[in-house]
């Protein structure tokens, strides 16, 4: 009997004091591209699994930190995570490592290339060897905090130099991890976290913090936290203490230590005292510990089982068709009160309004904290808004890039549809483009990095968020231009949702802006990725000659830009096509790179356009070739044609008052991925 009671007294407090205090990791976000995939049950699977396996099995590692590699002829996989520094050796970095393992294979479904992320660990696997190399990324990944320092000055120079110590600092740590605590003032603490995976030297430690650190300027100025990911390294502060401090601070020395094979502690590691020996009885101790223990046991198993069930149906309900409020659910936390919305625009004030559009009235307005936003007022006799307004309200919450508009809430009551967006001072690059006394603001070192800005942004629609998103109405009065003049894409409300392995879809409802239009979308309801490089393509070309598409109906009804560029281009005086305020200062390479580009987005043949990320190389890589450019579609001709389309395209304006949308009924088409 003494036995038993014994082995039940060990089973109870294993049990209680050994059990994780939570099953389930806070993820972040990821990264999986579409352009690297495997086929189910194929030998990378198999490996992949073994990779896997291998990983889980070293997540209690002390160093929070392991890299494996399993290898078959051409189908080798190299995988490795990475626990934040203070929580090493904690049931905390074992269970986000777990829980990564678990999920990656499912938000990332047959991807060769993934890096997940959660707020306590990363995980990363690929079929290409990436060990001891900082991986830098063509698309940064950053999370921000809504609210902003009062003394932006200030706080940002202290957030820089805090910043570049701690990369200093992690670089040349043995574990690669630092943290630093300062004050931007008496009342406002600053604490700051830097961390590369160790198998990095460190040199090539600090040089990921340290390009981490460049994005911080384009995402997170002035704001009071924010965090910066990178495959190999991330940099995070904030004004509250998000890391545990005493597991980052250095453990005070006993007045005898003990001798230390290694001469140095663990810094990662507690010292805990030995637990004095009990004077209460075994019996009385099991019957007290045993009832607690099972009930700890049976509520954290319920826990687990509960949080797995709702986070499976959460992931279902965002890949699965949007459908009334089930929308709305998944990004509730983002709602607003109207009262708040009416105090912010002074109950929507034509002094605050910024513009007009076929979706409704677009206001300034101003927080109760003092922040800036646009708001985006449905209107009530809009058929085309409500829907609009819940698609764009589900796909921009999920999206997060320098290069969008970001969606900081929405509101809906009653028959009020508002969507509430981050303020862009600049609004849109056609009030720059196409304004005879404002084109001269936009030299070409900032047409060339807004259009590699809109190409980075398509490019995370297509292939680096979550969703395949296709945009389908991109021109200029949805390009929105922030203080620095940076481009940020607007106006989701006629995107559409592709599947992981969808390539092209058909409609009979044609939505859009005449001239921006793909042949193949206008003549048979066609659209794809390709469709919104076509669109983009015609950008490209207004960007460089500083008119509108629909311009050329206006002198020539035989011509649009494309053909025209294009005719310049076979002629070999590609640069007269050039907006003549650039005449004096332009890079002429970039210049008809940047024309090459744009007719290898218009071509007829959908097959014959580049992707999206073959955009983005071409603009950043001088050496690579490009392919001869085929001639252009020729869709629309006619004067009646011409006439038709800019009579349509000026019965009504959008927010930067230019040409509105196309719009042909309900739009909610959306495929789960």
């Amino acid at each position: 009997m003494k036995n038993i009671t014994t082995l039940l007294l060990i089973i109870s407090v294993f049990t209680l004091f050994s059990f994780p205090t939570s099953t389930e990791a806070d993820y972040l976000t990821e990264l999986c591209p579409n352009t690297t995939t495997f086929t189910p049950n194929s030998t990378f699977q198999s490996n992949l699994n073994r990779l896997l396996s291998a990983l889980s099995s070293n997540a209690n590692r002390s160093t929070g930190f392991y890299n494996a590699t399993v290898q078959t002829t051409n189908n080798a996989v190299y995988g490795l995570f990475l626990c934040r520094g203070d929580v090493v050796g904690t049931d905390a970095c074992e269970t986000c490592v777990v829980t990564a393992i678990a999920e990656a294979p499912q938000l990332c479904s047959f991807k060769k290339q993934v890096v997940i992320w959660y707020d306590d660990c990363m995980l990363r696997y690929s079929n290409e060897s990436f060990f001891s190399t900082a991986s830098p990324l063509i698309t940064p990944l950053y999370m921000w905090d809504k609210g902003n320092a009062t003394d932006q000055t200030r706080f940002n120079q202290v957030v820089v130099a805090s910043m570049k110590e701690v990369a200093t600092e992690a670089a040349n740590d043995a574990d690669k991890f630092a943290t630093k605590e300062e004050n931007v003032s008496d009342l406002i603490p600053l604490y700051v976290l830097g961390q590369c995976t160790q198998d990095l030297s460190a040199t090539a430690c600090e040089w990921c913090l340290t390009a981490a650190i460049a994005e911080w300027q384009s995402c997170c100025s002035g704001k009071q936290a924010g965090r910066l990911l990178h495959p190999s390294c991330n940099v995070r502060y904030a004004i509250y203490p998000f890391y545990d401090q005493n597991a980052t601070a250095p453990e005070p020395a006993p007045r005898a230590p003990p001798p230390s094979p290694k001469g140095k502690a663990n810094k990662h590691f507690k010292t805990f005292r030995s637990p004095r020996k009990s004077k209460i009885p075994t019996v009385t101790v099991v019957a007290i510990v045993v009832p607690i223990s099972v009930s700890v046991l049976l509520i954290v198993v319920g826990y687990c089982c509960i949080t797995r069930r709702a986070r499976k149906k959460y992931n279902q309900a965002a890949a699965d068709e949007p459908s009334g409020d089930n929308d709305i659910t998944t990004v509730g936390a983002l709602q607003f009160d109207f009262a708040a919305i009416q105090a912010a625009t002074s109950n929507f004030s034509d002094d605050h309004k910024l513009g007009e559009g076929g979706f409704g009235k677009v206001y300034k307005g101003i927080l109760s904290n003092g922040q800036e936003v646009a708001v985006k007022r449905l209107s009530r006799n809009s058929d085309q808004g409500t829907e609009e307004f819940k698609n764009e309200m589900v796909l921009v919450a999920k999206l997060q890039h320098r290069n969008l508009v970001r969606l900081l809430g929405f509101c809906l009551e009653g028959q009020e549809k508002i969507l509430i967006y981050e303020f862009v001072p600049n609004k849109s690059l056609n009030c720059f483009l196409f304004d005879p006394e404002r084109q001269g603001q936009l030299d070409w070192s900032r047409r060339y990095k807004i259009i590699s800005g809109i190409a980075r942004g398509i490019m995370y629609l297509h292939e680096d968020s979550r969703l395949r998103i296709i945009h389908r109405d991109l021109k200029a009065s949805n390009i929105l231009l922030d203080g620095e003049m940076h481009p940020k894409i607007s106006d989701f409300g006629m995107a559409r949702i592709f599947g992981v392995d969808q390539t092209q879809a058909n409609t009979n409802r044609i939505v859009g802006t005449f001239g921006y239009m793909s042949p193949e979308y206008v003549r048979h309801g066609h659209f794809s990725v390709k469709s919104d490089l076509y669109s983009f393509g015609v950008l490209v070309l207004e960007i460089i000659s500083g008119k509108k598409n629909s311009e050329f109906f206006q002198t020539d009804a035989t011509e649009d830009i494309m053909s025209h560029a294009w005719k310049l281009w076979r002629d070999g005086a590609p640069l007269e096509l050039l907006d003549p305020c650039l005449r004096d200062f332009y890079s002429r390479i970039e210049v008809i790179r940047c024309i090459h580009i744009g007719l290898l987005c218009v071509q007829e043949d959908p097959a014959d356009r580049p992707t999206m990320q073959s955009v983005v190389l071409m603009l950043s890589s001088y050496s690579l070739t490009l392919p001869s450019p085929q001639q252009p579609a020729f869709f629309l001709q006619s004067r009646a044609m011409g006439n038709m389309s800019e009579a349509t395209l000026d019965s009504t304006q959008s927010i930067s008052k230019s040409s509105p949308s196309v719009y042909e009924g309900s739009i909610t088409e959306v495929y789960p991925r």
